[in-house]
Order: C-alpha cells, then sequence, then structure tokens
C-alpha cells in the first residue's frame, strides 16, 4: 500500500460506513472531488475498528446495517476515549423525528437524508469539520481523558452503562441491550461484571433508584408517575425496590428531604435479582 503524500495527509480524513455499495461509491466520488481523504467500510463493526485504527476527522454512518448497525457503532465509539470526539453524521433513508431524536441523544452531531443532496452533503460535512477544527483549537484536553484505556471489554460496559442510563422507562432486556451494542449476552455480561463489579441488571436497578430519589427530590411527580419514567410496572413495585435500597418509603423520603435535606441512605444490595425478574 502507498504511504500517503504531505499533501494527503493534510486533507480532512472522512470515513464512510454504509453496507449499500452504490451510495458509498457515490459519497467516496462526491468527497474525493472535494479533495477530502476518503476511507469506507460496509458495516459498523469494519466502521468502529477502522475508526480505531486511524481516527477520522468525521464519519458518515448508516443507521441501517445488517450486523453492526449505526447506532450500535455510534454507542461504542462514544464510549471509547480514542474516538469519543470525532464528529458522526449519522446517514438514513427514514425521515422518522424518533429515529432522529435518538441518534442526537446517544451522540451524532447531524443526520443526511437518502437520497443525497449533494449540496446538502457538502455543507454538512464542512460545517461539522470546521466545528470540529474550533474544538481542536481549543484547550487540549485533561491527560487523564486523553490517556485513557481502551479495552474493548471496557468500551462495552461503558456503552452499555450510557444505554442504560439513557433508557431507564424503557423495558430493558439483556438480549436487547447486547443487540444495541453489536454484541451477545455472554460477552456483555462478562464485560460487565469485570468493570462494573456487578451483573448488568444490578447496575439497571440501582440507576432507576437514583433516577427515582433525584425526581423525588427534584420534581413535584406522584410516586406513580416516578414509577413510570423509572421502568416499574407499578408504584407499588417502586415502593418495595425503594424503601430496601434508601431505607425509606418514596413519601417519606421526599418528605425528608424538603424538610431535613438529604436522608442518610441504605445501601443494600436490592431485595431481588432484575435478571430473574426480568426476561431476557
Amino acid at each position: 500500500m502507498l504511504a500517503l503524500t504531505t499533501t494527503e495527509q493534510a486533507r480532512p480524513g472522512i470515513l464512510i460506513v454504509d453496507d449499500e455499495r452504490e451510495e458509498l461509491r457515490f459519497l467516496t466520488d462526491l468527497l474525493r472531488r472535494q479533495l477530502y481523504h476518503v476511507r469506507t467500510a460496509s458495516d459498523g463493526m469494519a466502521g468502529y475498528q477502522a475508526a480505531l485504527a486511524s481516527p477520522p476527522d468525521l464519519i458518515l454512518l448508516d443507521v441501517r446495517m445488517p450486523g453492526m448497525d449505526g447506532f450500535a457503532a455510534c454507542r461504542l465509539l462514544k464510549a471509547n476515549p480514542v474516538t469519543r470526539a470525532i464528529p458522526v453524521i449519522f446517514l438514513s433513508a427514514l425521515d422518522e423525528p424518533d429515529e432522529r431524536v435518538a441518534g442526537l441523544a446517544m451522540g451524532g452531531v447531524d443526520f443526511v437524508a437518502k437520497p443525497y443532496h449533494p449540496a446538502e452533503v457538502f455543507a454538512r460535512v464542512r460545517i461539522h469539520l470546521e466545528l470540529a477544527g474550533l474544538r481542536k483549537a481549543g484547550p487540549p484536553p485533561p491527560p487523564a481523558a486523553a490517556d485513557a484505556p481502551h479495552d474493548p471489554d471496557e468500551v462495552v460496559a461503558m456503552a452499555a452503562m450510557r444505554l442504560i442510563n439513557d433508557n431507564l422507562g424503557a423495558p430493558l432486556t439483556l438480549a436487547g441491550i447486547a443487540r444495541a451494542l453489536g454484541t451477545h449476552e455472554k460477552r456483555l455480561s462478562q464485560a460487565f461484571r469485570r468493570h462494573a463489579g456487578m451483573t448488568v441488571f444490578t447496575y439497571l436497578g440501582e440507576a432507576r433508584i437514583r433516577r427515582g430519589r433525584q425526581l423525588l427530590a427534584d420534581t413535584d411527580l406522584s410516586v406513580q408517575q416516578i414509577a413510570e419514567q423509572t421502568g416499574f410496572s407499578s408504584a407499588a413495585n417502586f415502593a418495595t425496590a425503594f424503601r430496601e435500597q434508601a431505607g425509606a418509603t418514596p413519601s417519606a423520603y421526599r418528605q425528608g428531604i424538603r424538610q431535613h435535606g438529604p436522608v442518610v441512605e441504605n445501601q443494600q444490595a436490592l431485595p431481588f435479582d432484575f435478571e430473574q425478574d426480568l426476561p431476557s
């Protein structure tokens, strides 16, 4: 393979990840005509590995691909310190608001709809490369963040934690979480135990109670509403889990917060095993 010339190395580097060959070829030709240095990958895992091997300045990432889809790849990219800061523009044939919101919430900076309009692609790519350049020109990141380890299992565990915290009200399952990260249940469980020191659903249970404490302290939502927002099937189930972990009923906890400040909490384990109570 030929080494890149100095001019080629100075060009902004763009990684395009798409399983459709015609669309991949169209975007590649389009951007190379603008003198960008373009690399390609045909699925989410290949794109993630390519970004790790040589981080590009920007990634164009198709949402719907077989195997690891674009959302799963983005979760891994944003969980890894090596690739976290790379702007990701999603490519999608669907103009669905929910899909756009989901992509932006997990760290994407923009969407480009298919079929592509060349001027729109150029504009969005240029804008986000300029914004990324401005960020690079700012203060350097703390050494701890820049030098953080990127063990593959740690990345999976971190991505799972973010996914859980962003979806506490959803009916999460081990299989669903693994699928959303482009991995399998056994690897997810092992990675999570190794780096979090607990099972996936023990973490989920504790995260739901943490969110419940926050909502009790900061909002006037009813216990039923908080139960719904934290993924419990009923106010009674939420109250039982909350009392075991926080050492008080939700109502007593709220009253104590408002009268005397934070309540001293019982940090014992949850009274039931989420991996048994929730379907996989």
